[in-house]
This record gives C-alpha cells, sequence and structure tokens, in this order.
C-alpha cells in the first residue's frame, strides 16, 4: 500500500470542500461542555470501530505529504497553508505543501550530495524553532536517514555525549551551538559533516542558507519499510544518562495519526499551534506528523523565551483552532490579565508532558470558556490516554485508554489490578506488539528488556483506573513516598501547594523519619514577594494550606526554601537528586 491506508484515516470528503479558511472559526463561547468532535461520533465508537493497517512500505514524505500536494494541486485542499511561522520581528513565512515539498527536496539533496549520507545514517539536529528545522525533518525522511532532534539548550558535555553514544555522521546546528560542536568534534571519530543555518560562513562548516540558493529539487524519496528506523530521541530521565529511544517509519509516521485525528481532533480546515522545544518528543507529536497527517497547517512562533504575553497575542491575532502547550505553560498563561484578549478562532485546547493541576484548567475555562484536554504518553509511545471531545472531564485524570493501547493497572507480578487499586501503568504488548512504540533502546538491551513485565509493556509510571474506566496519574515509580504505611505520590502535594501564592514551583520527595521511616519533604521556590516574609511563619502557612486541599497525611512535615530546583535539559525536575541528599546524610 502506497499511500496511508488510502488516505482513509487522513482526509474526510467534506473538508475538501472548503477551498479558504474562515478568519473566525468560532466565536468565544461558555458552552464548553458540548464539544463536538468533527473525526468520530464518541469514545466509545473511536475504540471500536478503530483500525490501523500497516503496509510493507511508508514513507511520511512520500506517502503523507506528497498526497497533500497533490490534493492541493487538484483544489481538493483548504488554501490555509502546510506550515506558517512568525517571530517577534514581524518576519513570517507561509509554505504550501507543493513549496513545502521542493524544498525539502532541495535539502535532501543536500544530504546525499554535499554532505554524503546514506540510508541509515544518523543526523543530529539542534535548531530552534525556525522553518530550517521542519525542512531537516522530511529531508532526513526522503532521504532515508535517521533523525536525532536535540534541543538548543545543551551544553558542550550534552553536545559530546549524543555525538559519540549515536555516532551520527553529520549534525545540522546554528551559529550559538557550532563553537560547543567544534570544541568537541574531535573526539567523535565519526562525524564527518557539519551543517550550518546562519547568514554568515563559518570555517570547517557548510552553509545551509547558501547551499538551498544553489541545490536542485529533483529528488526520488527512497523507498523505506515500514520498521526501518527513522528516528531517534534521547530521553531525559530522572537518573542516569540519557537513553537512545528508537522510532520507525510507522511508530509515529503512522501511530501518530492517534493523536492527529482523535485527541487533537483536526481537519485540513485547522491550524494547529504546539509550542514545545524542537529537542522533544512532544514536536514530533504536534508540530510535525499528527497535524500533517490530517492536512492541517503547521503553525510555529520563534520566541527565544517563553513569553505569556506574546502568546496570548499570538492566539489572539492569529486563526490557531488548535492550542497545545505544557502546564507550566498554562500556569503561566492563567496569571496573566486576559481580559483584553479574545481568542475568536480557539476551539481546542490541549496538554501533556506532566499532570496538569485542576485548578489550572478551572481557570483557563472560567476565562476563555475552553477546557484543556489532558492527554498522557511518552518518548516511547504516541498517546497512552487521553480526554477526548465528547468525554466527561474529569479534573486531574490522563482521561481514557487511546484506541491504539490496551492500557491496565498492574501488580509487581505483572497480573492486572482492579479499579481503585494503585499500581504500575502498563501497555499490552503480547501476543500482538502495538503500533505507536518505539522498538528498544539503542545498544541497552538491559534496560529495554527491564520494559517488560509478562504480557505487558511497563511505563515507569504509577497510576490506578477508576469505576468509570478513567486513568489517574500517581507518580514516576521510582517518586513514591512510604510514610506510616500510607504510599504518597509527589504530584497530588505539589498540585496542592502551587495553589499557595507564595509557591513559585516545588519539588516534593522523602525525607528519613526515624519513627515514621519517612515523610514529605517539600523544596519550595518562592515568588518574589514573599522572599522578604518571616520563612518559618510562611513554613506553617503553607503546611496548613496542604492540609486543607488534600489528605492531611500527605502534607510536608519538612519544607526547605532554595532559589531554585535542580532539572534536567528538558526541564524535568531531578527529584532523585533531591532525594539523594536527603538520605546520604543517614
Amino acid at each position: 500500500m502506497d499511500s496511508l491506508v488510502t488516505m482513509k484515516i487522513l482526509l474526510c470528503a467534506k473538508y475538501f470542500q472548503c477551498l479558504a479558511i474562515p478568519g473566525s472559526m468560532r466565536a468565544l463561547h461558555k458552552d464548553y461542555r458540548t464539544v463536538t468532535p468533527q473525526n468520530f461520533s464518541n469514545y466509545e465508537s473511536m475504540k471500536q470501530d478503530f483500525k490501523l493497517e500497516i503496509p510493507e512500505y511508508f514513507n511520511f514524505a512520500k506517502d503523507v505529504l506528497d498526497q497533500w500536494t497533490n490534493m492541493e494541486k487538484a483544489g481538493k485542499r483548504p488554501s490555509n497553508p502546510a506550515f506558517w511561522w512568525i517571530n517577534g520581528n514581524g518576519e513570517e513565512v507561509r509554505w504550501s505543501f507543493e513549496e513545502l515539498g521542493s524544498l525539502s527536496r532541495k535539502f535532501a539533496n543536500i544530504l546525499t550530495e554535499a554532505c554524503g549520507l546514506q540510508r541509515g545514517d544518523r543526523v543530529i539536529l539542534l535548531l530552534p524553532k525556525i522553518p530550517e528545522w521542519w525542512l531537516a525533518n522530511i529531508a532526513c525522511l526522503r532521504t532515508g536517514t535517521v533523525l536525532i532532534p536535540g534541543t538548543t539548550q545543551m551544553t558542550q558535555k550534552d553536545i559530546l555525549y549524543r555525538l559519540q553514544s549515536s555516532k551520527a555522521k553529520c549534525i545540522i546546528t546554528n551559529e550559538v551551538l557550532a563553537p560547543a560542536v567544534d570544541a568537541v568534534a574531535s573526539k567523535c571519530e565519526n562525524l564527518h559533516s557539519k551543517l550550518i543555518v546562519s547568514q554568515s560562513p563559518r570555517e570547517g562548516w557548510e552553509n545551509l542558507k547558501e547551499m538551498m540558493k544553489h541545490a536542485s529539487d529533483n529528488h526520488t524519496c527512497v523507498k523505506t519499510k515500514h520498521n526501518e528506523m527513522m528516528a531517534i530521541f534521547f530521553t531525559s530521565g530522572t537518573s542516569g544518562y540519557p537513553k537512545m529511544t528508537g522510532h520507525t517509519h510507522s511508530s509515529f509516521g503512522l501511530g501518530l495519526s492517534i493523536n492527529g485525528r482523535f485527541w487533537l481532533d483536526l481537519t485540513p480546515l485547522d491550524v494547529m499551534w504546539n509550542t514545545s522545544d524542537t529537542g522533544w518528543a512532544k514536536s514530533a507529536w504536534s508540530s510535525v506528523f499528527s497535524p500533517w497527517i490530517q492536512g492541517a497547517c503547521v503553525f510555529a512562533h520563534y520566541l527565544p523565551r517563553f513569553e505569556p504575553t506574546s502568546i496570548l497575542q499570538t492566539l489572539s491575532k492569529f486563526p490557531i483552532t488548535v492550542f497545545c502547550s505544557a502546564p507550566t505553560a498554562y500556569r503561566m498563561l492563567v496569571q496573566n490579565d486576559k481580559a483584553s484578549y479574545k481568542f475568536k478562532s480557539l476551539k481546542h485546547c490541549v496538554s501533556a508532558g506532566e499532570p496538569i493541576n485542576p485548578e489550572v484548567t478551572e481557570q483557563w475555562r472560567n476565562r476563555t470558556g475552553l477546557d484543556i484536554y489532558e492527554g498522557y504518553g511518552q518518548t516511547e509511545t504516541v498517546l497512552i490516554c487521553g480526554n477526548f471531545k465528547g468525554m466527561k472531564i474529569k479534573p486531574g485524570s490522563m482521561g481514557k485508554p487511546s484506541p491504539a493501547f490496551d492500557v491496565k493497572i498492574l501488580d509487581v507480578n505483572g497480573n492486572v489490578l482492579p479499579p481503585g487499586k494503585e499500581g504500575d501503568i502498563g501497555i499490552r504488548v503480547r501476543p500482538n506488539r502495538p503500533l505507536g512504540l518505539f522498538t528498544h533502546y539503542i545498544d541497552n538491551p538491559t534496560k529495554t528488556a527491564s520494559t517488560l513485565r509478562g504480557n505487558f509493556y511497563i511505563t515507569g509510571d504509577r497510576g490506578y483506573m477508576d469505576e468509570d474506566g478513567y486513568f489517574w496519574f500517581v507518580s514516576r515509580a521510582d517518586d513514591i513516598i512510604l510514610s506510616s504505611g500510607y504510599r504518597i505520590g509527589p504530584f497530588e502535594v505539589e498540585s496542592a501547594l502551587i495553589e499557595h501564592p507564595a509557591v513559585a514551583e516545588s519539588a516534593v520527595v522523602s525525607s528519613p523519619d526515624p519513627i515514621r521511616g519517612e515523610v514529605v519533604k517539600a523544596f519550595i521556590v518562592l515568588n518574589p514577594d514573599y522572599k522578604s516574609h518571616d520563612q518559618e511563619q510562611l513554613k506553617k502557612e503553607i503546611q496548613e494550606h496542604v492540609k486543607r486541599n488534600t489528605a492531611p497525611y500527605k502534607y510536608p512535615r519538612k519544607v526547605e526554601f532554595i532559589q531554585e530546583l535542580p532539572k534536567t535539559i528538558s526541564g524535568k525536575i531531578k527529584r532523585n537528586e533531591l532525594r539523594k541528599k536527603e538520605w546520604e546524610t543517614i
């Protein structure tokens, strides 16, 4: 099968009859509880009717993007762009699928001809949200090279580790990180090609902007098998060195149709804006595969740092219909006065990356009339659980399993636990491994084997399922706090803490106690207005606040105010580092 399940999961005929995206697709209103899905009837039918065929050969560039180009040429797709990019300086780029195809073929020729890359060679991509990042993604697909995205926040040490671990032959970056690459390149024997995205030349680097001016757009996409390696994502766990997570052309290229069609509920009329950093799998999820599978427009706003005012202005000014951001971003947005902003086009908001606090979703709903549909997944997977349109949303819940997976709560022996019982979140992988899962951790068979328990892939997260089939996140498995026989997950305590006006950020870990074995300790970063307050009195106030807002036994018996929390390069809190300091004094 040469196309994506003959485009059945991509296209809906009624959308091809519309040739322009309306300036205002939805008036602001408060009727958020009766949102009607565009691509399915209800959750039950979605789960029951779902079927995804896997062709022997599949390449997202050829079988999806080029198919949309054909639809576009035939006048069977709305006239909104395939890609729409802006920055804070008034620059703007709009590409159709045809233009996206032409430019990415030029880039593909540069990879194979100037860089001498062959199918299967690995390419590290370290670029911010600039148009070349998207072109590099597609060029790697067209050439069969394996893409390894990374964040621009990397240090010299981070870059060295990734180059040596991946054995990448090519790196693509900008003038900001080029010096760090040069400093370590001599230690990376496999690296033989360096591409820089810059207006100025740099010695030892090929300048992509100059090369694109002269490159041919005559390129034939390689014919890749669906199970060939497509991309490697370095995970940033809370302990140990990052692992290389392998994904095939089908695991994301086909698997993320679940996200695009059901969770994001996208159509060719939609304009999708995802604020994720380009270094993470979430960008692959919602800035590349999910929207383009559905023929939607990918919107991008380049901001050197997260600016709530700029985000709100962009949502107000541009016809963005679907918005995806992390809970931290939503928390910052609801703290801003949105009375002057009217999101006339916005109709669907989603969140992923970490659990979102119920109070944040309530504040967002009160200000915008829109619910936030939380989704749960990993670098290793597509959407595992989600809140879908037409479903009742239970604040704080991850929703129900996506149609791709059979999700269960398991005990230590791999037995399925009944509703209400906390355990490990698992996905059934035997006898048939579902599409949408990573292949393995590259060069790490021990870690790969550790994820299997009986017939299930173990996510490493703890949770429970309620009587209605909704899943609830408790914590990462190694973050559980056992105090006087109680099992306490840090997230619920942190959710209560963040509601206190003095708390800017917090991290909750276990701390040794001679009576209770261990107790809850909270590390808190104060908001600026509270840093001059009496700290002992503030501790008591915060402890009483948590007692009032969650089960009293969960309150932090120990509180320490710190200037900043230790975090991984992806922004995840290093609870293991805080916990280690607490326990190594014993």
